[in-house]
């Protein structure tokens, strides 16, 4: 046998090797966890929570004495909670890292070091360093003073979107793609800067690499991101064309010294890299594009479908208006324009809940 051969069949018996331990060696779940659910095939685990998410959790509450149950999505332990109790330690408990969990359900595969010296490791209270610095970065974005600073450049691009629908001849929008792509502006400006913000045509090729990233969380990638797929090749490469994107903004403010008054200057200001920024950036447009982008479209559908609701609404908006601008020579889009952040925020109780309740649908 020679040489080459050899080492083909060692590299072989290696990569078999690599893939028995990492199929059949996963991590166990802890002694006090929920007992696994029946609906399971070997190796890969629960298929049916990414076919039929909804109806097998369904199941596997009702056949739970607690409503709780474990599961495998491949090599990933997961636990599946119900009820008040679960759901408080859910969304509040500090021990859970969302940042690790998105990158998992995004087929990447989370790895947390404990190095003291390394910005993102794992601190002493369980949360691991990104995690950290994800939510430090995005507490201070998201301020009363920065969101008010911010506040006028939003309702002029909300402005701007909504009349530009006005002035479609057909009258007819599909908001999962208009009110989306108007929502990736409002956040695109919220946590990474104006400039992309500003350029359609940027901004239209940032949306179209986002998406790509989205579209290759597959089973498959998910389950088992060491896969050599294709998917992982569109990711990479739409990856790495929005970090090209973000690095020729902050070389051209780097190299002209001309600051912008936008989240990616408070970045840039902190002295963070542009891996760094962009890393923030695409967990942040994630964490808010992913779910605000699609209930705000449905809030439309369901209030459109909903006469009562829809006047309900329309009067708290006039009545908001009238609040804080009540000259009614002015009309009710120009009136909006002067409510101040903390009526956006506190004053709009039943926009809120037509948004919980599309959370909940």
């Amino acid at each position: 046998m020679d040489s080459t051969t050899l080492a083909a069949v060692f590299g072989a018996l290696a990569v078999l090797s690599s893939a028995y331990i990492y199929l059949f060696s996963r991590p166990a779940f802890p002694k006090n966890a929920p007992a696994l659910t029946s609906e399971a095939f070997p190796v890969i685990g629960s298929l049916q929570f990414f076919t039929k998410r909804w109806d097998f959790f369904q199941r596997a509450m009702a056949q739970s004495s607690t409503g709780n149950f474990s599961f495998y999505a491949g090599q990933y332990p997961i636990i599946g909670v119900a009820g008040p109790e679960a759901r408080k330690v859910f969304l509040e408990n500090k021990g859970l890292a969302f940042a690790e969990g998105y990158a998992a359900m995004l087929g990447g595969s989370p790895k947390v070091k404990k190095e003291a010296h390394n910005p993102f490791s794992e601190d002493a209270g369980g949360e691991s360093g990104f995690s950290a610095y994800f939510n430090k970065r995005l507490v201070n974005m998201l301020k009363g003073n920065q969101l008010k600073k911010g506040l006028p450049q939003l309702l002029q691009d909300a402005r701007a979107s909504l009349d530009k629908l006005v002035a479609e001849p057909t009258n007819v929008t599909d908001p999962f793609d208009s009110i989306y792509r108007m929502v990736f502006q409002f956040t695109m400006r919220t946590i990474a800067c104006n400039d992309i913000a500003d350029d359609p045509k940027t901004l239209s090729k940032c949306l179209e690499y986002f998406e790509t990233i989205d579209g290759t969380a597959t089973p498959w990638s998910i389950m088992y991101p060491w896969m050599p797929l294709w998917s992982k090749v569109q990711r990479t490469a739409a990856g790495a064309k929005l970090y090209m994107v973000f690095k020729r903004v902050v070389d051209g403010r780097n190299k002209s010294g001309i600051r912008g008054d936008d989240p990616l200057q408070y970045l840039i200001d902190q002295g963070d890299d542009i891996t760094s920024i962009v890393t923030f950036v695409v967990g942040a447009l994630f964490a808010g594009q992913l779910n605000s982008g699609i209930n705000a479209a449905y809030v439309l559908m369901y209030l459109a479908n909903n006469r009562y609701w829809l006047e309900r609404v329309r009067e708290e908006v006039s009545s908001v208006a009238d609040r804080h601008c009540p000259d009614d020579s002015i009309s009710l889009k120009d009136r909006l324009m002067r409510v101040p952040i903390e009526a956006w925020e506190n004053e709009f109780p039943l926009v809120d809940m037509c948004l919980k309740d599309s959370i909940r649908l």
